[in-house]
């Protein structure tokens, strides 16, 4: 997949990690690119169509895919985190429930929707964005590395059923990144301009899956230590 002269759409594209992946995808030569976010008013950065989304909403997906009929590259970018413990009482399930929604099946929709789109313009690429939280659960992520572990699943299952449409499928891992999403967390954070650029090194590579910085591979690698880095202890 080459990003010169494609176009492309970018879900949570306002800010944070989205925002850097736009600006990459722009210096990167593409022709155009769509920002979208549930607030359109909030995307600011010169040279992209601004479009409403709601990856929560099925009006707005479909919507999006009706408006973004020329896009080659989708990167399912938006994702949220926060809230209780799994076993909160009161609000464990609900927690789990409102993250998945986005997390999980917020990126089914959009893939889901866009698919079409992708065949009809020669295959092009969907690009998940996934974390090493999805092979690792941490005492403040277990929602979120519920989520992420699901949409790491979905990504593998997406890939096998768009091969045969020429898609290519490229799940994203990386831990913490500088951004809004993790500003009270006192650890070391790749910045996204890096993680953005390593995702896009990986699409005109060709590949399947991207580890975008050390704690992603140091997560992967520890699958085989003994006991197994996602057991945890």
């Amino acid at each position: 997949m080459k990003i010169q002269g494609s176009t492309v759409f970018i879900t949570g594209a306002n800010r944070g990690l989205g925002l850097a992946f736009a600006k990459a995808v722009l210096a990167a030569g593409a022709r155009k690119v769509y920002a979208a976010a549930r607030d359109p008013s909030t995307v600011t950065l010169p040279g992209v169509v601004p479009v409403k989304l709601d990856v929560t909403n099925p009006q707005d997906v479909a919507a999006a895919a009706k408006l973004a009929a020329d896009v080659d590259i989708v990167i399912n970018n938006a994702g949220i985190t926060g809230g209780a413990p799994l076993l909160d009482a009161a609000d464990g399930e609900s927690n789990l429930r409102r993250i998945m929604e986005t997390n999980l099946y917020g990126v089914y929709a959009v893939s889901a929707a866009f698919a079409p789109v992708l065949k009809k313009n020669g295959g092009g690429a969907l690009v998940n964005m996934l974390s090493a939280l999805s092979w690792l659960s941490l005492e403040s992520t277990s929602a979120y590395s519920v989520t992420k572990a699901a949409a790491w699943s979905l990504t593998n299952s997406l890939r096998n059923e768009l091969r045969a449409q020429g898609t290519q499928v490229l799940g994203i891992h990386a831990g913490y990144i500088d951004t809004d999403m993790v500003s009270h967390v006192d650890a070391p954070k790749a910045s996204p301009a890096d993680i953005a650029a390593r995702t896009l090194e990986a699409l005109e590579r060709g590949d399947a899956e991207v580890l975008a910085d050390d704690t992603a591979k140091q997560v992967k690698a520890g699958f085989g230590a003994t006991p197994a880095a996602y057991l945890g202890g």
